[in-house]
């Protein structure tokens, strides 16, 4: 249930959309599979396989964004054409020219792709309505990108903006580093990853080591900036701090796993339950890691 990356973005204008209304707005780009003549198809899927498109709880939204992406490998396709451009040479008497040879390909794809593997991909997004976050669980900025961009053709006008903060990330992580601490609630893990801004970019990874060390202060007061760090938020989140504010390998630990909900009966209401325990954490989280870096720029 807990993302494992916080792509974060701000909602620029309260949350107007309730709930029907969002079913009406994501309907349209709903998932649908692949017929077989296309690479790559997007849309919106339900995160509870009960046929709503977004899934909403006490001011929060998960929505599901599904991609599917045929596996055709590009040695296959060269293969099957050159064995149909041989063909079409013992019946024509000469070799294909360079537009035949396209036109041979194109029609080769076509023919294989319904025969073709497919992969299918799916990324949770968070609509905060009561702390205005909008949230992306995705690694990868370019998946990132197509979520944001499915979401902007879905709903015209959608309030999003990036989040600016105070401190940059970097200057806030180098020195917590350098003055061996950090603000309130934090605490520095042993995985971080220093960089110099001169020719070469030297770089120096830590791994399981405590950051605690002269060596480390050396790497900093010799120019070395914090690129990336390992921390914790008030014994309850692990997460990794990264200079685009992109939040990864978020974990909850030991105390927020105890606080699942004994009660719930079935599936669905551990499922809610763990929603609800999920996004109150991290809204609080967030809250701590804006105030850490200085304050939100209007």
């Amino acid at each position: 249930m807990w993302f494992k990356n916080l792509q974060l973005h701000r909602l620029s204008a309260p949350w107007a959309i309730s709930p029907d209304q969002l079913e009406k707005h994501l309907a349209p780009h709903a998932f649908e599979a692949s017929g077989g003549s296309e690479m790559q198809t997007q849309g919106w899927a339900s995160a509870r396989d009960n046929g709503l498109l977004a899934h909403s709880i006490n001011g929060q939204t998960l929505l599901v964004y599904r991609a599917e992406k045929k596996l055709l490998p590009a040695s296959v396709v060269n293969q099957v054409t050159k064995a149909r451009a041989l063909e079409i040479e013992d019946q024509q008497g000469f070799k294909p020219g360079r537009k035949q040879l396209r036109e041979i390909k194109e029609q080769v794809t076509d023919e294989l792709l319904p025969r073709a593997f497919s992969i299918r991909r799916d990324t949770r997004v968070w609509i905060d309505a009561t702390h205005g976050w909008l949230v992306i669980d995705a690694a990868s900025q370019a998946l990132a990108d197509d979520v944001r961009t499915l979401l902007m053709k879905s709903i015209d006008g959608l309030p999003l903006s990036n989040l600016r903060v105070a401190q940059s990330a970097v200057s806030a992580m180098t020195g917590w580093l350098l003055a061996d601490e950090t603000l309130s609630g934090f605490t520095v893990d042993q995985d971080a990853e220093l960089r110099s801004n001169g020719e070469g970019n030297a770089t120096v990874r830590y791994v399981g080591h405590t950051l605690e060390s002269d060596e480390v202060r050396k790497h900093v007061e010799a120019g070395k900036q914090c690129m990336r760090l390992a921390l914790t938020w008030n014994e309850r989140v692990s997460f990794v701090l990264t200079p685009s504010l992109i939040i990864k390998r978020v974990t909850p630990l030991d105390v927020l796993k105890e606080m699942a909900d004994p009660t719930a009966q079935n599936d669905d209401e551990r499922f809610d339950s763990d929603f609800i325990l999920m996004t109150g954490e991290l809204a609080k989280m967030l809250s701590d890691v804006v105030e850490a870096l200085g304050g939100e720029l209007a």
